[in-house]
């Protein structure tokens, strides 16, 4: 069995991100810093399936100490879970990934971070309960 998670900051209002990037890209304030750092230590050592665009902001050190996996939208997701029998494999964002991941993701840790500016992506509510499929 696959253990499949997201882990993932919203603003106030669901805000995921703006112009391609997140909408709080840069911002210094501790409790921004922190969200960053703790999504690193929570998926060092496990899986990390995204799209091009998320992985290309990865940076270079994440690369070390976790396994990042670029997905495509033609792949079958169930295919691409496959190729990690027993390991913990995190779903990075994105609206068009978590539509299509949102069925097999079993465990969500949201952050709302202290941000209530301007977006062009919500987090979808309906991803929690999106089903509860099983993955291989």
């Amino acid at each position: 069995m696959i253990d499949v998670r997201c882990i993932c900051a919203i603003g106030h209002r669901g805000q995921l991100g703006l112009n391609g990037q997140l909408p709080w890209e840069g911002n210094t304030n501790p409790l921004f810093v922190e969200d960053v750092t703790r999504f690193f230590a929570l998926t060092m050592g496990h899986v990390l399936i995204a799209g091009p665009k998320t992985v290309a902001s990865v940076p270079a050190f994440a690369f070390e100490d976790r396994t990042i996996d670029v997905i495509r939208s033609h792949e079958d997701p169930e295919a691409v879970l496959a190729r990690y029998p027993g390991r913990r494999v995190f779903v990075g964002g994105g609206i068009a990934v978590w539509n299509v991941y949102a069925r097999y993701i079993q465990n969500w840790d949201i952050t709302r971070l202290p941000y209530d500016g301007e977006a062009d992506r919500w987090f979808d509510p309906a991803w929690l309960v999106g089903g509860a499929f099983r993955a291989p």
